[in-house]
């Protein structure tokens, strides 16, 4: 496996999803880099701007086994993961798998249901496996979970878990289209009202388990200078530090932004980790992970302001 290849299929992937995916370049990225880095994604948006829609082409693109579970209110546990059913046949437990098994998950509306059913995907997410009544069962090394959730101002919502939402590498913005490219949306599915089937645009897969696996290795073999991890520490401390947030990045956090900069080093057709690289992830990798304190909120600051402070402050090896 070298970068020329990595990067072809980034190309192919890309053209896949934009069969019915108008626009939204930098959230495709974000989830090529997150599904290099073995990473999840969330996706933020109002309803209408096709996460949904994006999710599933994304995971048509793959040739992985993937699920879909509709979070909802009386969503329980149990429905995510599994359980143990008694067998009266052969009068012994036997284990029902919830949709969690498979290597692609799209939990869709995920702060629909209660902090009870979303914690249902800590260990999922973390370990890359499941525990049912006592026994660990494995989901495979490719096991992703891509999210979307609308803004917490939506009514029937529930705020995700810090715990939670620091095992995602990548929370995303889904915004409104532009003009062009809303036109072309309404031009390609303006004659249905009902989403569309991506058997009518025949996306194809373009990677697999194997290319996953090697991507990774080489990844892992990608030189990451001194003063880059000195970088991607020192950006992480700040926020620990900064005054106007309660909670900074946590050292997991440090960890998967200094994973996720070697993804797009590959990405760009390179062996080595720039700032840069650094730089361009810090947003969508600590958005989600710090807090703001409540003087903070109070005077109407943002994380996405907080964290450019920190950025422009921190200074960044040449």
């Amino acid at each position: 496996m070298d970068q020329k290849t990595v990067q072809d299929v980034r190309e192919r992937l890309r053209a896949e999803v934009h069969r019915v995916v108008v626009g939204q370049d930098a959230v495709i990225e974000l989830m090529v880099v997150a599904l290099l880095a073995e990473g999840h994604v969330l996706l933020e948006g109002v309803p209408g701007t096709a996460k949904t829609l994006l999710a599933q082409t994304f995971a048509a693109t793959l040739d992985l086994p993937f699920k879909r579970i509709q979070f909802t209110p009386d969503l329980m546990p149990g429905d995510v993961v599994g359980t143990n059913v008694f067998d009266f046949q052969s009068r012994t437990f036997v284990l029902t798998r919830g949709p969690v098994f498979t290597s692609v998950l799209l939990a869709d509306e995920v702060n629909r249901t209660p902090p009870k059913t979303q914690s249902a995907l800590l260990q999922a997410m973390q370990e890359r496996s499941v525990t049912i009544d006592g026994t660990t069962h494995s989901l495979g090394d490719a096991f992703m979970v891509i999210a979307t959730q609308n803004p917490i101002e939506q009514e029937g919502t529930y705020p995700l878990p810090e715990a939670q939402l620091d095992r995602f590498l990548f929370k995303v913005p889904v915004g409104y289209p532009s003009l062009a490219e809303e036109k072309a949306m309404v031009q390609l599915h303006g004659h249905r009202t009902a989403m569309a089937r991506l058997a009518e645009f025949k996306v194809s897969p373009v990677a697999d388990l194997a290319f996953l696996q090697e991507t990774r290795a080489l990844l892992a073999g990608l030189r990451m200078a001194d003063e880059v991890v000195d970088y991607v520490v020192a950006l992480a401390r700040a926020t620990r530090q900064h005054p106007s947030l309660l909670c900074g990045a946590s050292p997991r956090a440090a960890s998967m932004l200094a994973t996720a900069a070697r993804a797009r080093a590959v990405l760009d057709g390179r062996d080595f980790v720039l700032p840069d690289d650094v730089k361009e992830l810090v947003r969508p990798a600590f958005g989600h992970r710090v807090v703001l304190s409540p003087g903070a909120e109070v005077e109407g600051t943002t994380r996405e302001a907080v964290l450019q402070q920190v950025v422009d402050q921190v200074p960044a090896p040449r």
